[in-house]
């Protein structure tokens, strides 16, 4: 990298969790110096490394923005975008670069999304009409007032950041995770949609929103604000209500 103005570049130690299968009995750490300026994010540096260095080194990455979800790794240890993350934030020291916790590894920093998938395909992740509208009748409207119940959580990019920073999940994979919570009162919160109650069986099911041991970590290292631990705790009281609707009987239990 060259000068940008007149600030020359540096040089910055980064450690590199390695694992490529059939090479390595088990992920090893490996070091490279990378130059880097001030605006040069970890994502930039492990481009660096691929390009200069070693282009065996694997990694996912896309928009560069924060907005695609795809850099989520390990860096010193905390769940964050490799894309939204500052080499000048660890120098003079080195940093530790990883990947996700609590997921398989499939070479050096590309995790299998594949749970992740597999959840996200089974909550219904997209709006079925509470009633049916003809193309004639127009679309189908919504006040600014029933628009901010779910605003705040339709920002999910699916980082899975979370995930790695959720110790339940770490512990029972079963469990279906902050982050599909939250899209699953993302849309049974939405004023329009009508599958709330196939959502509610998800939520009160023995992996559901019962099994978080409400650490909150969840929505500290969350990229996009989105709080899935708030998600969480709003679905435990909406699943005590559905839960005690259906108890006495009460039509509406689930809906």
């Amino acid at each position: 990298m060259s000068e940008s103005g007149s600030k020359a570049a540096r040089v910055i130690e980064i450690e590199v969790l390695r694992y490529r299968p059939g090479t390595d009995a088990e992920p090893v750490w490996q070091s490279f110096r990378v130059p880097f300026l001030d605006d040069t994010s970890v994502l930039e540096g492990l481009q660096a490394i691929k390009d200069d260095l070693d282009g065996s080194l694997s990694f996912r990455w896309s928009c560069r923005m924060a907005i695609c979800g795809s850099c989520g790794m390990m860096i010193d240890g905390v769940p964050r975008l490799a894309c939204h993350t500052f080499l000048r934030e660890f120098f003079p020291g080195k940093v530790r670069v990883a990947p996700l916790d609590h997921m398989p590894i499939e070479r050096d920093l590309v995790v299998s999304a594949e749970d992740f998938v597999h959840k996200l395909e089974g909550i219904t992740p997209y709006l079925v009409p509470r009633e049916a509208r003809t193309v004639e009748q127009g679309e189908y409207l919504q006040t600014p007032r029933q628009l901010e119940q779910f605003r705040q959580f339709a920002g999910c990019i699916n980082c899975m950041l979370c995930y790695a920073a959720c110790p339940q999940y770490g512990l029972d994979p079963e469990f279906i995770g902050p982050g599909l919570m939250a899209l699953i009162h993302r849309y049974n919160a939405d004023s329009r949609d009508g599958a709330r109650a196939e959502r509610m069986e998800l939520i009160n099911a023995e992996q559901g929103v019962w099994s978080c041991t409400a650490v909150g970590y969840c929505s500290v290292v969350c990229p996009k604000h989105v709080d899935p631990a708030n998600a969480v705790n709003q679905n435990k009281v909406n699943g005590a209500l559905d839960w005690v609707k259906r108890r006495a009987g009460l039509k509406g239990g689930g809906t």
